[in-house]
Parts: C-alpha cells; sequence; structure tokens
C-alpha cells in the first residue's frame, strides 16, 4: 500500500512535523510513503519530492502580487509531479497546504478526480480552501465565504495582492476545482473549524475532527543552559513562538508589551527572520526558527509563562507545546485556542485585550 501526503513545506512547523508523523505511523504500519512538498529543505530517512524550485515559487508569488492568481501557476512543475504520481500510483493521497506559490490546484485537483479510486483525505489548516483570497477572516469578520466573495478586506494579507484583484474569480474556481471529488473526506484539528466548512461550498464531504498532538517524549520538561547562555538568569522569561511571524499571529502585541513590563521581565520571541530581529527592541530577544523539537522544548521549559497573542488561529499546537513543557499558557481566545487547554495553566482573554494579557503576566 502507498500513502503520498503533500503540502508547502516538511522539514519545520507545526504541518512539517504532523507530515512526518503521519509517516512514521503509516511506515510502521508497513506501508510505503512518499512526501510531496514544495519549498524548504528535504529531512534525512523520508522519501520525498520537490515539486518545482525557488523559479517556480518566485513567479507564482509575482503572478499573486500582480494579478491575484494565487495557485493558478507551477503549470509545468505540477504537470511533471502528476506525471510521477502516474508512475508511483499511491492509494492513499492525503492533501495538507495548497497553498504557498508551489502547486496549480486545478491540474491536482483534476488528477484527483481522475482518479476515483484513490481515497483522498484532505487536513484544513487554515480557511484558503473556500474563501476568494484569504487564509482567515475572523479578525475582519468577513462572512463572504458562506455565499461568494466579492470585495475582500484583507487583499493586501497573504497571499497578499496589490492591485484590484478578483476575488469573486478565485471563489468560482475554487468551488469548481474542490468539488465533486469523488471519494475525499476532509479533516480539521478543531471543532472551531469544523462549524465553519458545514458553512461553506465544502460542506457536503464528510468532516471529521482530528486534534493535532506532539510527541510527549520530546515535549516535556528538558533543563537546558539557555538562560546562561543569553545572559538571563535573573529575568521573568515571557515566550512567544511561531513559524512565520506576522501581524496575525500578535507580533505587534509583543512589541507593546515589551513597552509595557518593567525590566525584571525579558520577551523571547522563536521563529523571527534577520531582518524581524533587527528590527526588536532591546527587550525582545529574537532567536531565528529551529528545526530542533528538543532545542525548542528546552526554550520553552527555561520560559516562565508561553504568551500566544494570536488574533486568528485553527489549533495552535504551540500551546500544547508549552503545556507539555510545564510553562503556563496565556493566549487570546480566537478560532480553536480554546482547544488546546489540556490543564488549568491555560489563560483565555478576549482577542485584542492586551492590557488584560499583561496583568496576567505581571502576577508571575
Amino acid at each position: 500500500m502507498r500513502y503520498l501526503q503533500i503540502s508547502t513545506v516538511m522539514s519545520f512547523g507545526s504541518i512539517g512535523r504532523i507530515m512526518r508523523q503521519n509517516y512514521d505511523a503509516k511506515v510502521a504500519q508497513g506501508w510505503e510513503c512518499l512526501i510531496a512538498y514544495g519549498r524548504g529543505d528535504t529531512v534525512a530517512g523520508y522519501n520525498s519530492i520537490r515539486i518545482g524550485n525557488d523559479w517556480d515559487i518566485r513567479m507564482q508569488g509575482l503572478e499573486t502580487r500582480l494579478f491575484d492568481l494565487h495557485g493558478y501557476g507551477s503549470k509545468k512543475a505540477t504537470k511533471e509531479f502528476l506525471q510521477k504520481m502516474d508512475e508511483w500510483q499511491p492509494d492513499i493521497v492525503q492533501l495538507h497546504n495548497v497553498h504557498g506559490y508551489y502547486i496549480n490546484f486545478e491540474l491536482l485537483f483534476d488528477w484527483l478526480k481522475e482518479h476515483p479510486k484513490q481515497q483522498v483525505i484532505w487536513t484544513l489548516h487554515d480557511c484558503w480552501a473556500f474563501t476568494g483570497h484569504c487564509s482567515y477572516f475572523t479578525a475582519v469578520g468577513c462572512e463572504q465565504w458562506k455565499n461568494r466573495c466579492e470585495h475582500c478586506p484583507q487583499l493586501r494579507r497573504y497571499p497578499a495582492c496589490y492591485t484590484k484583484g478578483n476575488v469573486s474569480r478565485n471563489y468560482a474556481r475554487k468551488k469548481a476545482a474542490f468539488t465533486g471529488v469523488p471519494n475525499m473526506k476532509l479533516i480539521v484539528p478543531s471543532h472551531w473549524l469544523e462549524g465553519l466548512v458545514k458553512q461553506s461550498f465544502l460542506k457536503d464531504y464528510p468532516v471529521e475532527v482530528v486534534y493535532n498532538t506532539i510527541d510527549t517524549n520530546i515535549f516535556k520538561p528538558t533543563p537546558s543552559d539557555f538562560r546562561e547562555r543569553y545572559d538571563l538568569q535573573n529575568k521573568k522569561i515571557v515566550l512567544g513562538v511561531a513559524s512565520v511571524w506576522e501581524e496575525r499571529k500578535g507580533l505587534n502585541d509583543f512589541i507593546k508589551l515589551a513597552q509595557m513590563l518593567d525590566d525584571n521581565y525579558a520577551i523571547v520571541l522563536v521563529g523571527l527572520t534577520e531582518k524581524q530581529i533587527k528590527q526588536m527592541p532591546k527587550k525582545i530577544l529574537g532567536i531565528r526558527r529551529t528545526n530542533s523539537a528538543k532545542e525548542l522544548a528546552a526554550i520553552y521549559t527555561a520560559a516562565d509563562v508561553f504568551v500566544n497573542p494570536t488574533y486568528e488561529d485553527n489549533f495552535p499546537t504551540v500551546n500544547l507545546e508549552a503545556q507539555a513543557c510545564g510553562t503556563p499558557v496565556i493566549t487570546y481566545d480566537t478560532g480553536g485556542c480554546r482547544e488546546t487547554m489540556k490543564n488549568r495553566s491555560v489563560q483565555l482573554f478576549q482577542t485584542g485585550k492586551l492590557d488584560d494579557i499583561y496583568r496576567e503576566v505581571n502576577k508571575r
């Protein structure tokens, strides 16, 4: 039996870890497995194939910026990949993110419809599949996606377009591509997203809620010299972690929080780019993204509190990781965040109420 997974990346982030966990589980059952990814690095020990190259990503990115054509480029790369799938003939195709500038989703879904005997599982990690543009819409209170997107209030957010855009066209083309796939079921990591899917044009597919999990053999209290390495022995560490830091993840809130806290506190943000690190105020220690789960567990353990001021999220596994390492969590009550509460160490606050987060942190 052959099991194929497709997503943007495999080497980092929560989705990358989920894909590798799925791979390991299937291999243990005797399956032959393959991961197809669009960007970043492969991981040793995993049978993988890259779809396209950096040039394809840049070109699709440019088409998106200029013409709002996210997911319509990369035709040559996608056709080459699908030819290999004709040869490999997977029994199960599990999709993750089919956005991210690396694949042509119309060609991919045409291929899936032409191969009805294969089981298709699509794990939705955000809302992009049923909107005309954005991957989340809760922060702006948009409900156009329920019927037909017409005027996107987030055109300049991922996947950003800096011209007029055409979200009604995108909505119609997504609906045509993503509906009518035989033998497909959807998996969502939260009941919050399940509720949205059932109101979208994907509502006719069976939907199963499967919470993302973490490896508690790795994410556990892990002593280290983290405080000594960064000269934080006498500080209370407020930690934030993200694969990609952006406004949606609450980066601006952390910058404001740094101004509010006194010198007894130090904010540590993991996952920043070099450019972002240089822009951070002195009270924020910026650290590049790490692909080492063990290193991340040590950082969680060293922190006094984990803060996740996310404005839009599906089921943030960073909350689970922090709790598993014994670190209390403070987060906004948005998306599936409430569903990540595993113990009483999690504090939920109304989205955007940074003063409440500040007061809770200040008790530590």
